[in-house]
């Protein structure tokens, strides 16, 4: 198995490497940014590798990143070469900085799951590598909040007097720096001041306020300026950087918390944790909530539901399974697996109009009942691919599950996303709920998919099974939207078992409530 990524974000090549539980968990990561392609860790990973799996060291995602020209790119700006005949140093380091935290940083937290904030994300580097990750906490402290200077190259041209004249560090950083006793020592040049200049820089930082929680200075009696004492204070740059102990209390409030976005919710439901994931499609953000089965996973896994506006139906759903299925006499386990989007408010219109639904023109619509513009519509095959690629691996990663019996349940328009769902990719689910679905968008295009959709169940030979539901009190056109639809689909039953309910004395949303336990016994039969 490769120890490592090679990877290639706009011409600059990283390797990357992530911990060993990355693959196993579904919780993210802090990130650490190494100069020089990350030589400094790649020298020390079976050591790295032992901390980790000792519950020594935060399990970290490491970035190295490679330097086309490190007298360019590591430098603040322009200086005259330290020896005669050499070219001068570039002084390129602002528009390297900037990079690493616009293009590369980006990259990395689009495609992995990582902690983004400054707190949990560190840039380190030796000797000119440990000079600009200096700068990138002077220039990007939004970005870089945890600094490793290992022998940064503090004799360079200009560098003293740029730190007295900035007084204290930017605030929140963190910075661990080492440094040999010997490094300059047999140096003629400017380079001589390599170890005094970074002992005078930490006594500057203390005596402008820094605090030494927060800024330390390691020191080898004999260390001289050479790769190898650099890569034996990495890991100590990781631990000073990275405070255990913190990061377990975390992780500790969190579950307790119901792991809700590192808040402090007054009420929060046992049993349920949240994940934050990204689409590797179009980059939006989705709150996936899950409620966790009491008892251990029947033979061939749990049953799962997956619930469509999570934001609104998690908590129904969490409660009613968690009541339940108590034992003795309740009904089996499952999973409940809601899919919500990044917001407080139960309906998030603008995220449903786009996710839930195929694009359509002005003239494809009726008039908006509000009178105002549709929303930006048409992202429902981007979702799907989200949901289908992204969200059922990663519970199966993490949950004993049945793929047997899974459930995609919706409402609304939901409700039209769980049908295209049953009329596109059948075989994604063997269960759909479909309530009030929204069979009237787009000029009933609905009806258009169905040919496909049977086509794709003939030939898998599975017969899926579909329940409609409805309000009695809806408007009437939802109504009669819903009884055509069945009646059309009953003509096919031979592939498709569909069985319609009209709920007496429910609207459009008061239904929601008189749906789960039917809800739940249909998953769990």
């Amino acid at each position: 198995m490769n120890r490592y990524q090679q990877l290639v974000v706009e011409d600059r090549e990283l390797t990357l490497y992530l911990p060993p539980s990355y693959h196993e968990s579904d919780r993210s990561y802090p990130v650490a940014y190494v100069q020089d392609q990350g030589d400094m860790f790649t020298d020390c990973l079976n050591y790295l590798n032992h901390l980790f799996a000792a519950g020594q060291l935060v399990e970290v995602i490491l970035v190295g990143i490679s330097s086309t020209n490190r007298n360019r790119e590591y430098t603040p700006w322009p200086a005259e070469p330290l020896l005669e005949g050499n070219p001068p140093f570039g002084g390129e380091g602002r528009a390297y900085v900037d990079e690493v935290a616009d293009v590369i940083k980006a990259y990395i937290d689009r495609q992995y799951r990582t902690l983004a904030a400054p707190e949990h994300t560190a840039i380190i580097g030796g000797s000119f590598g440990g000079l600009i990750s200096m700068f990138a906490g002077y220039w990007r402290p939004e970005t870089f909040g945890r600094i490793g200077m290992l022998s940064a190259s503090l004799w360079y041209d200009g560098v003293m007097g740029y730190i007295r004249e900035q007084g204290e560090l930017p605030a929140g950083l963190r910075v661990y720096m080492s440094v040999g006793q010997l490094e300059g020592a047999y140096k003629n040049n400017a380079q001589k001041h390599m170890y005094p200049n970074n002992v005078e820089a930490h006594r500057f930082w203390i005596e402008q306020g820094g605090s030494l929680e927060r800024l330390q200075l390691a020191v080898d009696p004999d260390g001289t300026h050479d790769p190898i004492f650099m890569a034996r204070r990495f890991p100590d740059a990781l631990r000073w950087l990275f405070v255990k102990e913190e990061y377990d209390q975390e992780s500790e409030i969190v579950r307790a918390n119901c792991n809700y976005h590192e808040k402090d919710p007054l009420f929060c439901i046992p049993g349920t944790v949240t994940w934050s994931m990204q689409s590797d499609v179009t980059g939006r953000e989705y709150r996936i909530f899950i409620a966790e089965p009491m008892g251990p996973p029947p033979e061939g896994g749990y049953p799962v539901l997956y619930s469509l506006d999570a934001n609104a139906t998690f908590g129904t759903l969490a409660e009613a399974i968690r009541l339940q299925s108590r034992t003795p006499r309740g009904i089996p386990s499952a999973l409940i697996v809601g899919i919500g989007f990044d917001s407080d408010s139960p309906i998030v219109s603008s995220e449903r109009f786009y996710n839930f639904t195929e694009y359509a023109e002005d003239h494809e619509l009726p008039v908006r009942p509000n009178g105002l513009d549709w929303p930006e519509t048409g992202g429902v095959e981007a979702f799907l691919m989200f949901i289908e690629f992204q969200l059922k691996p990663a519970v199966e990663r993490q949950y004993a599950v049945n793929r047997s019996k899974q459930a995609l349940f919706g409402h609304s328009l939901g409700g039209f996303f769980t049908l295209y769902t049953l009329f596109t990719r059948p075989e994604t689910f063997s269960r759909y709920i479909a309530a009030c679905p929204s069979v009237w968008w787009k000029n009933y295009a609905l009806y258009k998919r169905w040919e496909e959709g049977k086509l794709r169940l003939q030939q898998s030979g599975q017969r899926k099974e579909l329940r409609l539901y409805v309000g009695a009190e809806e408007k009437p056109s939802m109504v009669q939207d819903a009884r055509e639809l069945y009646a059309f689909l009953k003509g096919h039953d031979e592939v498709l078992e569909t069985t319609f309910h009209e709920i007496e004395g429910e609207g459009h949303v008061s239904v929601l409530p008189a749906l789960i336990s039917p809800l739940l016994r249909f998953v769990n039969a």
